[in-house]
């Protein structure tokens, strides 16, 4: 063998060797990634198996947050109601009691002004504007009489105290009498009109 033909084959050998180690490497980073891929598959099939669980988690989490709020919230109302009510209680009649105070003023004036006169009629004349004064202060306030004048008689209003015989077919059923005046607040009946009734 010349060494011309031992040149040709080193540099066959050299020419083979290079081919055989990338292929090797090929081999190596092909087996790497596979092994990455694997691993990525394996890591997402547990990421997946832990999301359900994660996300159920947070999810209660969540929810057990809110109904805390929400009941924070109800006990803050109950207790806000529960003292708006015991306000009103003591306090509801503070509008109506400031309303007729001018009222009393005036009963007051009358009785100093009664001690100076004798005349009987200026006592009535007062005694009349003070009472005029009055009713119009209730009815501001909602308060209103019951009508007993030649009404018809109705329970829901009316209370009989008497019955009154032989007045006749027209009056058969009607109001005859008031002997106590009824009043309602806002068309709720706080005092039934006590009256007597034509049989």
């Amino acid at each position: 063998m010349t060494e011309k033909d031992m040149n040709i084959e080193e540099e066959e050998i050299l020419n083979e060797n290079p081919s055989e180690e990338t292929d090797n490497q090929a081999e190596e980073s092909e087996n790497a990634e596979n092994s990455e891929n694997h691993e990525e598959s394996e890591n997402a099939e547990e990421s997946e198996e832990q999301d359900p669980l994660e996300k159920a988690l947070a999810e209660n989490a969540e929810l057990k947050d809110k109904w805390l709020r929400s009941v924070a919230e109800f006990e803050n109302y109950r207790k806000r109601t529960l003292k708006e009510r015991a306000e009103l209680i003591l306090n509801g009649g503070e509008k109506f009691i400031t309303a007729i105070l001018p009222v009393l003023d005036d009963m007051e004036r009358a009785i100093e002004n009664g001690a100076k006169t004798d005349d009987p009629a200026v006592l009535r004349e007062g005694m009349e504007l003070i009472y005029q004064k009055f009713m119009k202060t209730l009815e501001a306030q909602g308060v209103n009489k019951i009508e007993t004048e030649n009404a018809d008689f109705d329970t829901d209003v009316h209370e009989a105290v008497a019955m009154v015989p032989g007045m006749g077919d027209d009056k058969k059923g009607k109001v005859i009498d008031c002997l106590q005046q009824g009043y309602k607040l806002n068309d709720k009946v706080i005092r039934h009109a006590k009256v007597a009734v034509g049989q």
